[in-house]
């Protein structure tokens, strides 16, 4: 039975002008293929053709995984064979020799000089954007699992509401976000907790920095549920806040709430930034938005389409991608907001529960 994916993939790539491409992480493999392998330092490369054929030149090792999941065309090597054989072999199969190719935007260099080295009258060219065009695009089914991942991510800080005290450090309220993540059925890929200036940190990482009464708390955590992952952000106070604190909170979630409510079918991705930065620079805090107000999600948690400044590639129903604003004052303190939205027609649907409005106090405790 022919691989829908697959088939839907070479009609991309030959609209795209493109012969070939050359899967190589895990993700992408996975995504064509049903086959989540590293190759580590090994050679290993799913192949696509603009026709449809498909190829996996892979380890010895992982042959049988491979025939498992129903993958025809397998071609494997052993440690200590040549295997720029196989590879040469699929090019002249193929008809590569100067052919256009599309690689994996992450696939080792070692890798990509290897191949070149083989087919030296070949272009060889990024491949991350044609297959983004597929990827980006997620069905009903795909939908679920990030709707799914969404509800670990609220559940999870649902949680932490109960559990976060005075005297806990960052890398132990970690370990609780993420020992929740897995009592639920996610992965945990990532887990940002920053407590008083460190939140004034975009991409702060955890440390014994100790919970004082009244210190406001960020945190920005995310797994994986069956391959698809959630992401999130919030804000809250042990104590008190100062009224410094509230006052910017609201204006990072009118933010928040200008993006969400310009994404839809056909918005352009420069447009929902510049929505969501407007609230930010009005307000007299431009300068302390330092970011991109979103990013795409699925499969990776960073993948397009990006909410940026510099994107005017409309937006597709099945997009997915985060909104999350943020204001940081180094020194003092930060507040950045996110939920997960998937785009359709007429607006967006949010993959996670709405975002309170004003700053939560918790008591000391």
């Amino acid at each position: 039975m022919p691989n829908t994916k697959i088939q839907q993939f070479a009609q991309i790539l030959a609209d795209s002008g493109v012969d070939a491409f050359f899967a190589q992480t895990p993700v992408t493999m996975g995504y064509l293929s049903g086959f989540f392998e590293d190759g580590h330092e090994r050679f290993l490369t799913f192949a696509v053709h603009r026709s449809g054929k498909s190829r996996l030149i892979c380890p010895d090792l992982s042959r049988i995984q491979a025939e498992r999941l129903g993958i025809e065309d397998i071609r494997s090597w052993r440690d200590g064979e040549n295997y720029l054989e196989l590879f040469a072999e699929l090019a002249d199969d193929w008809d590569l020799d100067a052919a256009i190719l599309a690689i994996d935007d992450h696939m080792p260099g070692k890798m990509l000089i290897e191949m070149q080295d083989v087919l030296t009258r070949a272009l060889f060219k990024p491949g991350g954007m044609i297959v983004a065009a597929q990827m980006g695009r997620k069905d009903q089914a795909e939908l679920q699992l990030m709707h799914a991942a969404g509800t670990i991510a609220d559940t999870t800080y649902d949680f932490l509401l109960g559990a976060i005290k005075v005297g806990m450090s960052e890398v132990e309220v970690q370990h609780l976000i993420e020992n929740e993540m897995r009592r639920q059925g996610g992965v945990p890929a990532f887990c940002s907790v920053c407590f008083g200036p460190n939140a004034a940190e975009s991409h702060h990482l955890n440390d014994q920095t100790v919970l004082q009464p009244n210190t406001l708390v960020l945190v920005d955590f995310g797994c994986a549920y069956q391959g698809y992952h959630c992401d999130i952000t919030r804000v809250l106070a042990i104590g008190s806040a100062t009224e410094e604190q509230k006052e910017i909170y609201r204006v990072v979630y009118a933010a928040h709430e200008a993006g969400c409510h310009t994404a839809k079918e056909g918005a352009l991705p420069c447009n929902v930034d510049a929505a969501t930065r407007k609230v930010i620079v009005d307000a007299g805090y431009g300068p302390n938005f330092n970011h991109r107000t979103g990013h795409g999600i699925g499969m990776l948690v960073h993948e397009a389409p990006n909410i940026s400044p510099d994107n005017s590639v409309p937006l597709e129903v099945g997009n997915c991608f985060s909104i999350e604003p943020g204001i940081y004052l180094a020194g003092k303190f930060g507040i950045r907001l996110e939920n997960l939205y998937a785009c359709e027609k007429d607006g967006s649907t949010c993959f996670n529960q709405p975002i309170a409005p004003e700053l939560l106090e918790l008591p000391n405790r």
